[in-house]
């Protein structure tokens, strides 16, 4: 089973709800982001989302497009986040979310972007710019690399619209 689909069992079974943090990966460096994801598996965050920078943040706030650029700054590339996520596997089962927009997967090749992500520990990821009416061949390799597809859903969004995407995501919404 898949750790965020775990953790979010269990968080059911103890009738608690869970803590996502979001840090921006790279942001100072990568050896940063190894440690911080050790810290926040000993404080008990059940989820942590990394960031991964991107020169065109489009659904990203203030807030999040400076980290982004800090990343992209210390030379942090889609592939490289991974390496600090197979380090902490080795002492850390907190389940990762990657943040991403799908052209750095796109330009590494979907398929192989997914099979590295879950080879290096990866659970989940949260392609911010995928809707899920495009996403077949994605979610059937996500399905394939035991790991969760994430979706957005906005207040905006009208109810139809959100049972799709609840229907459609996997691990958490």
């Amino acid at each position: 089973m898949n750790r965020i689909t775990e953790r979010f069992a269990l968080l059911k079974r103890e009738k608690q709800k869970g803590f996502i943090v979001y840090i921006g990966a790279g942001d100072p460096n990568l050896a940063a982001t190894r440690q911080l994801a050790l810290a926040f598996d000993k404080l008990g965050v059940d989820v942590l989302e990394l960031g991964v920078p991107f020169s065109d943040p489009l659904a990203d706030g203030w807030v999040k497009q400076p980290t982004a650029q800090r990343g992209l700054e210390s030379g942090t590339t889609p592939p490289k986040v991974l390496e600090p996520v197979a380090a902490s596997r080795k002492e850390s089962e907190i389940p990762i979310v990657l943040y991403i927009y799908v052209n750095p997967m796109h330009r590494r090749g979907v398929e192989r972007f997914i099979q590295d992500a879950a080879h290096a520990g990866v659970d989940g990821l949260l392609a911010l710019d995928l809707p899920p009416e495009e996403s077949d061949n994605y979610e059937s390799l996500m399905r394939r690399a035991g790991m969760c597809n994430i979706y957005l859903v906005a207040p905006t969004t009208p109810d139809e619209r959100v049972e799709f995407i609840v229907k459609r995501g996997t691990g958490c919404i």
